[in-house]
């Protein structure tokens, strides 16, 4: 073990990717408590296809991916939440109109242009080879603006979360809070796509928050725990990656189910042992 963790640092792009990863994974585990205890955690599936299409159309025209896709992704998770909120389309059809649309757009493009390639099949399933200097400091400044926001919002976040119509009541703006949370959601998701791949990124909003609450009630109790766990499974992930030469996102999400499986046995026994005494 020791060996392989030596091996695993001795690599630069290892280093870039845990660097980038470890970061994305506690953003995701921070929002996606949040988004699972909404009922609104397919937003990630949703925000992930449209950044597929963005990046699509910029691999076919010689853009940034990254630098289209961000402001792509945001715009549609505004106006995600405001067709949700302002229309008879409910969230999950609105979520799958949006990402199914974006998805097909995407498709289109590449065929017409430069057909399904290495780069394409990256974006969709992830890869720590293609982790650069320039997505490093995307990454990083990203994650970092959205912690900061979280943290200084988390009062907020918190009320909005467990009653929005108290909340509402109490003077907060909600529908502001909401946007602030889809929006945070939607730059986390573009800028893990490079590591985890559009078909994979919103595992790490769902799993960590589904696993903390499998022990824990309060809500600081599962966002710490969510934390931890992403954290964890995320490193795990690639050093498994790593020794078993296994698809990065593909080993991270398996973590993540390994992790979730067994604190929901945990939980179980935790339960028993409660209801038996």
């Amino acid at each position: 073990m020791l060996e392989i963790l030596g091996e695993l640092f001795s690599h630069n792009f290892i280093i870039r990717a845990l660097l980038v990863g470890i970061l994305i994974s506690l953003c995701t585990a921070l929002l996606g408590v949040s988004l699972v205890l909404k009922r609104y955690s397919m937003i990630g599936a949703g925000l992930s296809h449209v950044g597929f299409g963005a990046m699509a159309i910029a691999l076919a025209f010689n853009f940034a991916p990254l630098k289209l896709s961000i402001p792509v992704v945001l715009i549609s998770a505004f106006f995600l939440l405001r067709i949700s909120e302002n229309s008879r389309i409910k969230s999950d059809a609105a979520i799958a109109l949006i990402s199914s649309s974006s998805l097909a757009a995407g498709v289109m493009v590449i065929y017409r242009s430069t057909g399904i390639n290495t780069d394409v099949c990256n974006y969709m399933f992830g890869t720590i080879l293609t982790t650069s200097k320039s997505d490093v400091y995307i990454s990083v400044i990203s994650a970092i603006t959205v912690l900061a926001v979280y943290i200084i919002f988390y009062n907020k976040i918190f009320a909005v979360t467990f009653d929005e119509t108290f909340a509402k009541a109490a003077g907060s703006n909600a529908g502001f809070y909401n946007m602030l949370i889809a929006l945070l959601t939607a730059l986390v998701i573009v800028v893990g796509m490079r590591l985890m791949g559009a078909m994979l990124i919103s595992s790490l909003i769902i799993f960590p928050a589904l696993t903390a609450m499998r022990i824990f009630s309060s809500f600081r109790g599962v966002v710490i725990c969510a934390a931890v766990t992403s954290v964890f499974s995320f490193f795990i992930g690639i050093a498994v990656s790593f020794a078993s030469e296994t698809p990065a996102g593909a080993s991270i999400v398996a973590v993540n189910l390994a992790v979730f499986i067994l604190f929901y046995i945990l939980g179980l026994s935790l339960r028993r042992t409660r209801w038996a005494n």
